[in-house]
């Protein structure tokens, strides 16, 4: 009977002066992202990895440092590699530097890679990167994706709807 209720304007004890907030949104730190590869494939899927690094690796990685224009996805030995993907060395490493263009694994579900690596030998696809970057908790991610080669007339057939679709935004907007 003597209980007394909390008043939801006043802060509650445990947390003096402080006003309950909206969740944070997890932060994604973008790295690097692979352009071309959408001008050059026809992305099917895409899946997100993880990616084994050293330190001196990660150091690159957080000062914006890769290449990821000539890089591809390779499946051996029953595991997925990220071939040809080029991180500079870290200058104050000295030492205990890293190779740059060093064969990096991947790491993700077997069933993910069965998945994915069927595909890709059936269809004779190709696995790209498209982007790399840090996740809230501060784990480097790479998101790969099924692509499709495209022809010539194919890649112009693409930018003349990307034309049309900024012109029109822009239509839209000069209105409003």
């Amino acid at each position: 009977m003597g209980k007394k209720k909390a008043n939801p304007t006043q802060p509650s004890p445990k947390q003096p002066g402080k006003k309950a907030s909206k969740p944070a949104e997890p932060t994604i730190r973008p790295v690097a992202e692979n352009r071309k590869a959408r001008h050059r494939f026809e992305i099917l899927d895409a899946l997100e990895c993880g990616i084994v690094l050293l330190g001196s690796e990660v150091k690159s990685l957080r000062d914006g440092k890769i290449s990821l224009e000539e890089a591809y996805g390779r499946v051996r030995d029953g595991e997925l590699w990220l071939v040809n993907c080029d991180i500079p060395e870290y200058p104050q490493a000295t030492l205990w530097n890293h190779e740059p263009k060093r064969p990096r694994k991947l790491l993700l579900h077997q069933r993910e890679l069965r998945k994915f690596a069927a595909q890709a030998h059936e269809k004779g696809l190709t696995l790209v990167p498209l982007k790399v970057y840090f996740n809230a908790r501060g784990v480097a991610k790479v998101v790969m994706g099924l692509g499709r080669g495209r022809k010539l007339h194919d890649k112009r057939e693409a930018m003349k709807k990307a034309s049309v679709q900024r012109d029109l935004a822009r239509a839209v907007r000069g209105k409003s």
